[in-house]
Parts: structure tokens; C-alpha cells; sequence
């Protein structure tokens, strides 16, 4: 009985080098539970934009909205492609490594906030720049190594994650450093789902609610401790 229960919503396992073809209703759930994220990531993405107060929030809070955004927007595009237009095999697979590819943007684009508002130490500077060259070589290895060696895009994933998190050991100011780790909490045991499709049923889709619920609290913290106005700026401008 509960083996046919599973086959309903989960397909088998496939060959490492092979992509997992999710039921009707792990497609559909693949799709919801990032597509209801892009509309409020928007909304957060211009409130960051409004409370920016110089060039530097500014140019940060864009190149944080447009990757949140964009994570959530391709994904969604991606897995409603994959589900609708399955004979489509070609879009599929370009859209399949995009999808890959903007993770890498995605992970960047967090740090970049934290990277550019907050001082850092003189080695630590160093990672405003390195990021982005790691996502261009995350980039290049899904352009030619996509679904080949799928623990070695994971290990790729959880260094670029969590190296860039070590220049907070120069930072003056940590207010924010328990959200962040809290957030990639979410990150982490979200992979176990990532690496379970076959296994658990919807697995791909409670990756995606993991993946929502980390990026949330990481907006919250930036949002809190990089952009919310503080009283004392509140009091000058009600004074003006």
C-alpha cells in the first residue's frame, strides 16, 4: 500500500549522470513553491531600493534584488518549462543550466550587501571581487560539466556559500552574523532534500521551501541591520 502511495507522487531513482523526472504533482509543487516568492521578493528588492540612502546602498540593493529575484523567476520559469513543454528537450536543457548557473549569482548577490556596506578588514576586501569570480567559474563549469559530476556542483555550491562568510571574522560591526548563520542553516538541511529526489516524495519542491525560508531570513537581516533607518535618522528627517 504505501509503496503504490509513493509511486503516485515519486518516481523512481535514476543513474547519477541521469536527470530525475518528477510525478505531475511533484511538477506542479516544484513550481508553486518558488513562483509565490517572486512577487514579494520584488516588493523587498524596491523597499531595499528606497531606504537606500547613497550610491553604494543603491548599487547594492540592485545587485541584491536582481539576484533574489532572479533566482526565484528562473527557477519557476525553468520547472513550469520542464512540466509543460517536455518535447521541448533543447529549451529544456539550456533553461536546466541557467537555472543551475543563477544559484551561483544568487549566492553572490547575498553576500554583496555585507560586502559592500560594512567595513572590513584589508585581507577580507579582497572578497568583493573574488565572489564574482567565483560564480564566473561556477558558471563555466555548469556550461561544460552540467549533470556530470552532480557532488562536485554540490561541493561547488556549499564552499562558495560558506568561504565568503569567513571575512566576518574583520568585521567590526557583527550585528546580524546569528541571522546569517541561521540562514544558512536552512541552506544546508535543504541540500539533504536537494540530493533526494527518488527517495522522498516532493523532495525537490521542500528544497525549495528551504531555499525560500533562508533567503527570507537573510533579507531580514539586511534589511534590519544594512538598510533599516535607524531612530536617531528618523528623528532628522521628520525634523526636516
Amino acid at each position: 500500500m504505501c509503496v503504490c502511495v509513493y509511486s503516485r507522487f515519486m518516481n523512481n531513482r535514476v543513474p547519477s549522470h541521469r536527470r530525475y523526472q518528477p510525478t505531475e504533482y511533484e511538477h506542479a509543487a516544484n513550481c508553486a513553491t518558488h513562483a509565490l516568492w517572486i512577487i514579494p521578493s520584488i516588493l523587498g528588492s524596491s523597499i531595499l531600493h528606497l531606504l537606500s540612502d547613497d550610491q553604494w546602498e543603491t548599487i547594492s540593493a540592485w545587485i541584491y534584488g536582481f539576484g533574489l529575484c532572479g533566482l526565484f523567476i528562473v527557477s519557476t520559469i525553468f520547472h513550469t518549462i520542464s512540466w509543460k513543454k517536455r518535447h521541448h528537450r533543447t529549451m529544456e536543457h539550456c533553461l536546466h543550466m541557467f537555472d543551475r548557473m543563477v544559484i551561483y549569482f544568487f549566492i553572490a548577490a547575498s553576500y554583496a550587501p555585507w560586502l559592500n556596506l560594512r567595513e572590513l578588514g584589508p585581507w577580507a576586501s579582497h572578497m568583493r571581487w573574488v565572489i564574482w569570480i567565483m560564480a564566473s567559474v561556477g558558471t563555466i563549469y555548469v556550461f561544460f560539466f552540467h549533470e556530470r559530476y552532480k557532488l562536485v556542483e554540490l561541493a561547488c555550491y556549499v564552499v562558495m556559500g560558506f568561504f565568503p562568510a569567513l571575512v566576518i571574522l574583520s568585521m567590526t560591526n557583527r550585528d546580524g552574523l546569528i541571522e546569517l548563520l541561521i540562514g544558512g542553516v536552512f541552506y544546508c538541511l535543504g541540500m539533504v532534500f536537494f540530493k533526494s529526489d527518488g527517495r522522498i516524495p516532493f523532495a525537490h519542491a521542500i528544497w525549495h521551501l528551504f531555499v525560500a525560508i533562508g533567503a527570507g531570513v537573510h533579507y531580514y537581516a539586511i534589511w534590519r541591520y544594512l538598510y533599516r533607518p535607524n531612530e536617531h535618522m528618523l528623528e532628522v528627517k521628520i525634523s526636516k
